[in-house]
């Protein structure tokens, strides 16, 4: 019998741990709430943007902090690729603020949000929106990129356009309070998620930090302290006990989490054999409003075609440098490869992407349980492959090669893998088309969650009709919130001008991956998905994880987009340009 090597939890982290809030602390933060929700629910635009305004200026003084916590609790080094990582969230945040602050200006103005491109339809009658490029700077600063929202199959155009800003259309607006249940894995998600409750949606919010982050209480009570001030966000600390006063007090009125569908479950229907019996039976115990994003076993469906060698050199060095941000911790990783099994290339390009995760450093397991469900794939595929050179508290890059894709209930196939683990899986067919029907099939059929899938084509397969037709038709037929073309599904959270959730439908029964969107500057109502479209070949791919010095791509983009003035613009650029490889 096969042994496996199984690896050593992490040391405990030296981050000073903060006290979780007492019930007083709790009851009167949401006093506090409570005191201003009507009062934000009314404040006029130019209110909320000097508030803005104020963020990004305050925000900046605690950029540093900000990225020395985040290393030091990830046990990450300084100029490296983990640094750009950190810096990559902040950025997140200046974007979330700039489009939020153009919404408003045009809301002012115009009554709604304008969107940047056309809106069209499909064939079918499905109304399309085109959002990216942005502007004429985004179109440098992102070049190659555009993206698409797709509005729900409701929805028509009409003569005063498509249905947005629905909070701001009402003239007599009542406050609401909010608990967001910030996440454990992305310093920016809590923040970013905050501001859509208060900004699109017009709650005040009650943000508990997740105990994984609460290191950044401190510094998000600095960089956001004129909102704390001002009544209209109150930080607390704490864990299943804090959460749990928390969403059952009577003055919450909705909830907002960003996390795994267990941790939905149990507070959906409860924990143990009564929260078993109660989803069984479909009946909930927590009844109000409730959105969560839950994470996915995002697929990458490779669609086969005349790759050079250079092609799969590349493209394989794209997909193991997918792998590795934040140890690949995040739910919009990638982690199942779809492949057609008689393609000449599968093979290669396998060796390819685990040749490329052989050669690069290996990160600290810092999310906790990543040892033990590390184990449970090993146990199910103890022949993976391990790769690279993990020192202690690491985990290896781990690559678990031909799944057998009839085995429906391969650990694979229903349990995310939230760490360093890809997988990769074939399907037979008779040709390309075939395939990708095929594929997209499996993608929604037997993959858990619904949150983000890439489709990675080579634009000589799109000078096939029949192929392009095939790929037009996959991205139709996807059931996922956010569909990208030839890059990662981290794109789709970057753009934050598309709305980022799981596709709509899912009951609370059978969650996948969530319920709700965030993300949603433009404010439209009623979205079915967000299609992004990326180069097979960027000039610049600055995700590449062999890269040495991309963290000041990621340091100057923070600046660019702090700043979009025409010299930050032109440092981007040339820091995009001249990233040196190892």
């Amino acid at each position: 019998m096969a042994t496996t090597k199984h690896f050593e939890e992490p040391a405990a982290s030296t981050v000073k741990a903060i006290p979780p809030s007492s019930q007083n602390e709790m009851d009167q933060a949401l006093n506090t709430l409570t005191t201003h929700k009507d009062e934000w629910a009314m404040l006029d635009i130019p209110g909320r943007i000097a508030l803005l305004d104020q963020i990004k200026q305050d925000l900046s003084k605690v950029e540093n902090r900000w990225i020395t916590a985040c290393m030091a609790a990830k046990g990450t080094q300084a100029e490296t690729m983990a640094e750009g990582e950190e810096w990559w969230s902040l950025n997140l945040i200046y974007r979330q603020i700039r489009f939020l602050r153009k919404a408003l200006q045009d809301i002012a103005r115009l009554g709604k949000p304008q969107i940047p491109g056309k809106v069209t339809m499909r064939p079918n009658g499905q109304v399309v929106a085109q959002v990216v490029p942005y502007d004429s700077k985004e179109q440098f600063a992102i070049p190659g990129v555009r993206a698409e929202v797709w509005m729900d199959p409701s929805i028509s155009i009409h003569a005063d356009g498509l249905p947005q800003a629905s909070f701001y259309q009402l003239k007599d607006r009542k406050g609401q309070v909010c608990l967001v249940l910030g996440t454990g894995n992305m310093p920016a998600l809590a923040i970013e998620d905050t501001f859509h409750k208060m900004f699109v949606e017009g709650q005040v919010v009650a943000l508990k930090m997740n105990p994984i982050m609460e290191y950044l209480g401190p510094i998000f009570r600095d960089g956001f302290d004129y909102l704390i001030q001002a009544g209209y966000l109150q930080i607390l600390y704490g864990g299943a006990a804090e959460g749990t006063y928390l969403f059952k007090h009577p003055v919450v009125d909705n909830v907002h989490m960003t996390g795994s569908d267990r941790t939905f479950e149990a507070i959906v229907f409860g924990s143990g054999a009564e929260g078993i019996e109660r989803k069984q039976a479909r009946h909930p115990q927590f009844t109000k409003p409730f959105s969560a994003e839950l994470g996915n076993i995002s697929p990458v469906i490779v669609v086969p075609g005349q790759w050079k060698e250079k092609d799969i050199k590349n493209q394989a060095a794209r997909l193991g440098s997918w792998l590795v941000p934040n140890a690949g911790c995040y739910c919009l990783t990638p982690r199942m490869i779809i492949q057609m099994k008689s393609w000449e290339h599968r093979e290669a390009l396998n060796r390819g992407i685990a040749d490329f995760l052989a050669t690069i450093k290996t990160r600290k397991a810092y999310y906790p349980g990543s040892f033990e469900l590390h184990r449970q794939f090993m146990e199910a595929h103890p022949q993976a492959l391990k790769l690279g050179e993990p020192e202690e508290g690491h985990l290896p890059w781990t690559f678990v090669v031909d799944v057998d894709s009839l085995n429906l209930d391969d650990i694979c196939f229903r349990r995310e893998p939230f760490m360093s683990l890809y997988s990769e899986t074939a399907l037979e067919a008779v040709d390309v088309v075939e395939f990708i029907g095929k594929a997209v099939e499996f993608a929604n059929e037997r993959l858990w969650g619904n949150l983000v899938a890439s489709i990675l084509v080579h634009p000589a397969s799109l000078k096939d009709r029949n192929i392009a037709a095939a790929v037009d038709q996959a991205i139709a037929d996807l059931r996922y919130g956010s569909i990208v073309i030839n890059d990662m599904g981290l794109m789709a959270y970057y753009m934050k001008i598309t709305p980022w959730g799981a596709y709509p439908g899912s009951e609370l029964h059978n969650i996948q991956s969530g319920i709700g969107l965030v993300n949603n500057p433009l404010m439209f109502d009623r979205v079915q998905k967000s299609v992004i479209y990326s180069s097979f070949a960027p000039m610049a791919d600055t995700f590449l994880a062999n890269l040495t010095d991309n963290y000041l791509v990621f340091r100057q983009s923070t600046r660019y987009f702090f700043d979009p003035s025409v010299r930050n613009l032109s440092n981007l650029i040339w820091r995009a340009m001249t990233v040196k490889k190892a």
